[in-house]
């Protein structure tokens, strides 16, 4: 059957999951995420090694980006936009949730239902970018908008806004520059990340640094 549903059965699975680990043991998020997550595609190594198939070991890895089919686009389209409808609908509680889980379960709010729809909602975003960037570059593709627009921005709409829109230029520009570097779309695009992640940590330290010293020279 076609990859990308044993993909969605597969991170269905680790987003219950490294939920139920996290909840029901002194075990960070992060780190049963880490573990379960780990353990999955060591399993999927083996897995490919010893059953036969005609899906390339690195388009599973690294993606195929100018190699998307129309039926993937559909199925990526159908996950982005049911991700969206998702968050939006429930978009106060997941916020209440994410920052305050004890307050948010006080208040009657559905912690552990929000808990587990979060994570499904990040495995099937994983899917729907499984075809284009790979199941490796998928984790820099979510990490690094964030991690750039967190340090530009003060408020968390701010920083899904700008997030987004790092996210449009670093894969338009990845995919321009890997036609004349001769390279694969997804790592380029990945390593436009990276550079504008660099160049952002850097202008906003000397910024930091800058106002810092305009206020020493003041009080003195």
């Amino acid at each position: 059957f076609p990859l990308l549903i044993g993909a969605f059965i597969a991170a269905m699975f680790c987003a219950i999951a490294s939920g139920f680990i996290s909840a029901n043991s002194r075990i960070k998020p992060d780190t049963a995420m880490g573990v379960v997550f780990s353990g999955m595609f060591g399993l999927g190594i083996v897995l490919y090694t010893a059953i036969e198939t005609d899906v390339h070991l690195d388009h599973i890895l690294f993606g195929n980006l100018l190699g998307v089919e129309t039926h993937e686009l559909w199925t990526s389209g159908v996950i982005g936009v049911a991700v969206c409808v998702g968050l939006l609908l429930f978009w106060r509680d997941l916020r209440f949730q994410s920052f305050d889980p004890a307050q948010a379960q006080l208040v009657g709010v559905r912690v552990n239902t929000l808990h587990y729809g979060l994570l499904s909602a990040l495995s099937l975003t994983i899917v729907a970018t499984l075809s284009a960037t790979g199941l490796i570059l998928a984790i820099g593709l979510l990490i690094a908008p964030g991690a750039i627009a967190f340090l530009i921005t003060r408020t968390f709409t701010q920083m899904m806004i700008v997030s987004m829109l790092v996210c449009v230029f670093s894969l338009f520009a990845g995919v321009y520059l890997s036609f004349f570097l001769d390279s694969a779309p997804a790592p380029t695009a990945v390593l436009v990340f990276t550079v504008v992640f660099i160049a952002v940590f850097f202008a906003k330290r000397l910024s930091t640094q800058t106002s810092l010293s305009t206020v020493l020279q003041r009080i003195t």
